[in-house]
């Protein structure tokens, strides 16, 4: 497939595309959260 016949190599790019997944569904979950430490002032 696409000329990468090592499975090493695929595990890799999947690896690294829900790296990329993960990270933006974690930056939309906590986007708007309110930080303590700015209300404790």
């Amino acid at each position: 497939m696409f000329g990468i016949s090592d499975p090493g190599i695929w595990l890799v790019y999947l690896l690294s595309i829900l790296c990329v997944a993960g990270s933006i569904v974690f930056g939309i979950k906590y986007w708007n959260k309110e930080d303590d430490k700015d209300n404790q002032d």
